[in-house]
């Protein structure tokens, strides 16, 4: 029997936070600014939107064309907390998860985060982030092959790049998700005028993400009560122009999340996939 079709699918309504149009390039302010002044600060536009259960098509789902695909099997580390054993023990994993799903020659496992609904009570608050409930992506046209450049050997960096190259990252709940779950968009539904080049300002630095504007036309997936043993694939960027080559993702608030709901916990680790 063949997997349903997606318009058969169940779904929730949920309000996802797309980004308003502005005059200007737009941006998102991870500290305080010096001055005080936040310059062309990007704003909301919630969009309620159905947001489907992907578990019923896990099978037919592939990095190369809806941008996202989910593994199983649990993770040999069962405690986060510790940044050096995620790098030492975890990152490894990683690396090798994404480089037999996605075919790639080289994988590099470079940052994480950890999120914690409740990020501000949490007892390992330093360095814990809450859920991320704003639709972007991680990397941009401008962002990706910058980012994946300075993970490489400066001698090496020119001939490996003219290959194929992807940032994928691999998400995974820490316990089971009640609350703040994943929505992810197929990229197929997305046109390239929906992305909106959208500055990351932190005093130190300027990053670049994608926002995203609203379009009817975009398709959602999520993975209800999505378990520790399911790690879910997002493309951030690929070189390739002829595959999914940014997917749009966001925490949303799911109304069928029971008023008890423990806050969300999570591990994500990006990866620089080389072909």
């Amino acid at each position: 029997m063949g997997s349903q079709h997606p318009d058969t699918l169940t779904y929730v309504e949920a309000p996802l936070n797309y980004t308003a149009p502005l005059a200007g390039k737009p941006a998102r302010y991870i500290d305080a600014p010096t001055d005080g002044v936040y310059a062309n600060q990007a704003q909301d536009d919630v969009r309620t939107v159905p947001v489907r259960d992907a578990r019923p098509i896990l099978p037919t789902l592939s990095l190369d064309v809806q941008g996202f695909a989910v593994l199983q099997g649990a993770s040999a580390l069962a405690d986060f907390s510790d940044a050096k054993r995620v790098r030492d023990v975890y990152y490894p994993e990683v690396e090798e998860l994404v480089r037999e799903a996605a075919g790639a020659v080289h994988v590099i496992a470079f940052d994480h985060n950890v999120r914690h609904g409740d990020a501000g009570q949490h007892p390992d608050g330093r360095g814990i982030r809450g859920p991320a409930k704003r639709v972007h992506n991680d990397y941009t046209l401008a962002s990706g092959p910058r980012r994946a450049r300075e993970l490489l050997p400066p001698e090496q960096a020119d001939e490996l790049l003219k290959r194929r190259f992807a940032i994928i990252n691999l998400w995974r709940p820490i316990r089971p998700v009640e609350e703040a779950p994943l929505a992810i968009c197929d990229a197929r539904s997305i046109r390239p005028d929906d992305f909106v080049a959208t500055d990351l300002k932190y005093q130190s630095r300027t990053g670049e993400i994608y926002s995203v504007n609203y379009n009817p036309a975009h398709r959602w997936f999520y993975l209800p009560r999505m378990r520790a043993d399911e790690a879910l694939l997002l493309k951030c960027y690929d070189s390739a122009t002829d595959v999914a080559r940014f997917t749009a993702h966001g925490a949303f608030d799911d109304p069928t999340s029971p008023p008890d709901a423990r806050p969300r916990e999570s591990i994500e680790v990006r990866t620089l996939a080389l072909f």
